[in-house]
Formats: structure tokens, sequence, C-alpha cells
């Protein structure tokens, strides 16, 4: 006991063993639906759902000893959806590049953010974006997981006419859907802690009793191997060297960039750690924890490693201390003997998931300043474009492009960062080599 006080300063923060571990326990409840979500996100991608799953569990697990043991807080790092969904969707389908090449990015991109972490350049190029265009990508991001979410489920179907409408209500794969999001709904609504979770268990649940999802052989087993994906990245660096290639490395990048610092602050603003002059301690050391995390991640074979929202339901429990992220890691790791529970956990039981997941992310709105239209345009064309496009690296383009235009219009281009005119160029270039 006085040696996690020593090593986590427990008493320092008036917590307890018992304290971190409950919770852990709660954030791993309310975290643990992203076992199953990643890999089928990932598989849409070509990578094998079994060594998804067990990438997933494993690269959680170490990001989350990284934080606990490099920045002492009470924070998990997992894989994000709105990377994995870039990732999957934008990269592999989109751009029709291979996701071994697709991980080599990702690594690309992890040791430019662990560079620019040790350089202390992190917070200038954050800070140089600005803020209302921050809740923008944050929205979009979350639309667009929104309405992957509706397709995986078959709530929302191809159309010849209007490219997309409704699905049929004849179909069991809608019904399997609706009655996870309005059970997931009623949850969410009611507070419950890990509603995503239940959510899945018992949706999967009813797909089994209507006959619609198999029931798995077996519940335990020996986690399958991550020897497919395992070290691709390295392998593959050789293929970052095409131009379109670079500017998925900097949509990476930035991506991460906005998704793990506005997440980091929310989380420590929560747990209390913000001091009175509004500084936040060791946020070099949270900053170089999640950069370090994002690089095994990628080595791991999965989307990069990101601040978990979900912290926030440990955080209410009274987890202050790394001990909290430590136990976390723990609970990772034994989930890794589930892996059969992956066959009852088809897209159709997730995509309630995503659609929440969206819609919680999607509440970034109400902090724009819609007002000032040279503000909302750029962030109205991010937020629609990333679903519209299908892309969230082509709504990311629209609005950085927008931004100076607009701003100069209005005679306020000297408020304008020098970066915002370098991303206006690097997105016009962007458009050029992958549209043309």
């Amino acid at each position: 006991m006085q040696t996690l006080d020593k090593v986590f300063h427990l008493q320092d923060a008036h917590t307890t063993v018992k304290r971190e571990l409950i919770a852990a326990l709660t954030t791993f409840v309310s975290l643990s639906y992203i076992l199953f979500v990643n890999p089928n996100i990932l598989h849409a991608a070509g990578i094998p759902s079994g060594a998804a799953f067990t990438v997933t569990a494993i690269a959680t697990a170490i990001g989350c000893f990284i934080m606990g043991l490099v920045a002492n807080y009470p924070i998990a790092l997992a894989p994000t959806l709105g990377s994995a969904a870039f990732f999957a969707y934008n990269v592999c389908g989109n751009m029709h590049i291979n996701w071994q090449t697709a991980l080599a990015a990702v690594l690309v991109a992890s040791i430019l953010f662990v560079l620019i972490t040790t350089l202390h350049l992190r917070e200038l190029v954050v800070d140089a974006i600005p803020q209302d265009l921050k809740y923008a990508i944050s929205a979009g991001i979350g639309l667009f997981i929104a309405f992957i979410g509706l397709q995986n489920g078959k709530l929302i179907v191809d159309s010849s006419s209007s490219l997309v409408t409704l699905g049929k209500f004849s179909s069991p794969a809608v019904w399997i859907t609706l009655f996870g999001l309005v059970l997931t709904v009623i949850l969410m609504a009611m507070n419950v802690p890990g509603s995503i979770f239940i959510g899945m268990i018992v949706t999967a649940i009813f797909g089994i009793c209507i006959g619609q999802i198999p029931l798995p052989h077996t519940f335990i087993s020996t986690p399958p191997s991550m020897g497919p994906t395992f070290g691709q990245a390295i392998f593959h660096l050789k293929d970052i060297n095409t131009p379109q290639l670079f500017i998925v490395v900097l949509t990476f990048l930035l991506v991460t960039f906005f998704d793990t610092a506005g997440t980091l602050i929310g989380m420590t603003e929560q747990a209390g750690l913000v001091d009175e002059n509004g500084k936040i301690p060791r946020i070099g050391r949270a900053f170089a924890a999640d950069s370090t995390a994002m690089i095994e991640g990628a080595i791991c074979g999965t989307a990069p490693l990101g601040t978990s929202v979900e912290s926030s339901a440990g955080i209410a429990m009274g987890g202050r201390t790394g001990l909290t992220a430590i136990f976390i890691g723990i609970f990772f790791l034994i989930s890794m003997i589930f892996s059969p529970l992956l066959t009852v956990i088809p897209t159709t039981v997730t995509a309630p998931a995503l659609i929440i997941v969206g819609v919680l992310m999607a509440s970034n709105l109400k902090k724009i300043d819609w007002e000032k239209f040279e503000i909302a345009f750029p962030a109205f064309l991010i937020v629609v474009g990333m679903p519209l496009t299908y892309s969230i690296s082509d709504g990311l383009a629209l609005g950085m492009i927008a931004y100076p235009i607009t701003m100069i219009a209005t005679k306020r281009y000297k408020e304008v960062s020098i970066m915002m005119y370098i991303l206006f160029f690097i997105f016009i270039g962007f458009f050029l080599i992958t549209n043309l």
C-alpha cells in the first residue's frame, strides 16, 4: 500500500485503492464496447476480426499503463472511433489504400506526434486552429460516425433516386438495430453506468432469441493471434511515398490533435486537476503518454489511440490518479479470453453504439459561434462535409479552405494565424491531388 501511495500519491489526491479500483471498473464497463466496435470497423478495412480484437485489448491496456505511470492521470487511452472510421472508410475504402500501408501512415503520424510533443510545438499548433473549427471537427466526426452506424444497422440504405433512403422494416437487421438503439437511448437517458455495453449485450441476446445471430460454440478461449497485424506498420513504411499518403499522414495527425487535446483538457477539469491559475499539472507528460501510445498502437495494428471520453465515468466515481488507468489496463488484458463473443456482436449490434457516440460528439455544435457568418460558414462546411462526402479529410479540407476566405472578406485577416494560411494551401493541394 505504501508503495502504491509513493508511486501514485493517493493520499495527496484524497483517494484510496478501493476507490481507484471501483473507478477503473466503471470506466472499463463504459469503454468495453470498443472491444467489439473497433474490430468491426477495422474489419471493414480488411483486418481480420480476431486479430483486431486482440490488438484492441492489448493496445488499450498498454496505453492505459503508459498514461497511469507517466502522467499519473485516471484516464484511459483507447482507439478512437473517429480515427478508426477515417482509417477504414476513407483511407482504405475511398482511397483504396491497403490496411498495411494505412497502418504505416498511422505510425508516421505517431512519430511526428511524438516529435511535435517533444519540441513543445503541440500546444502551439493546437492553439493556431480557431476553437470554433475544433468544435466543428469534433461534431462533424460525430455525424460521420452516426451515419456509419445508421448504415451498418440498415436504418439507412442506398437509393438510386435519392442516394440514401430509410431501410425496410421487414428486415430483421433493422429490428435488431432499432431494439438496441431504443434500449441504449433509454439507459443513457437514465444515466445508467455502462449503458452502451449493456445495450450491446442485451441486443445480442435479442438477436439470438429471434434466430438472427448464432450462439458461439464457447464463451472463453485463447485470444486470437495478432500476428497478422503486428509490425505491418514498420514493414510498409517504404510505401509512404506519394503526395496522397502524405496528406493521409497529415490528416491522421490533425484529427488526433483535435480529438486528444480537447478530451484531455475536459477530463482533467472534471477530475479537478486544473490549478487556480488554469494550468494543468503534468500536461506535458500526458501529451507524451498519448503520443507514445499512438506508436505502440500502430505497431500492434490498430487505428490511432487517444484520450477516451468514457474516462469521465470513472472520474465521476472518484478516480483521481494513474492507479485507475493501471486497473483499466488490467481489465482489458483479462477481457482477451472472451474473443468468442465476437461472433454474436455483428455490425447490427454495434450500430447503436456508433449512433450514440455520434450524438455525444455532436454536442459540440452548441459551442460554435453561429452568429458570425465568417465563422459559421467554414464550421458548417466541416460539419456537413464529413458525412456527405463520406470523408473526414474532405470535410476538414472544405472548412480549412473556407475559413481564411471568409475572414479576409470581413477584414479580419490579421486574426488568421500563419498556420491556418499554410493549411489553406495544403488542403487546396490535397483536393488537386485526390480529385483530379
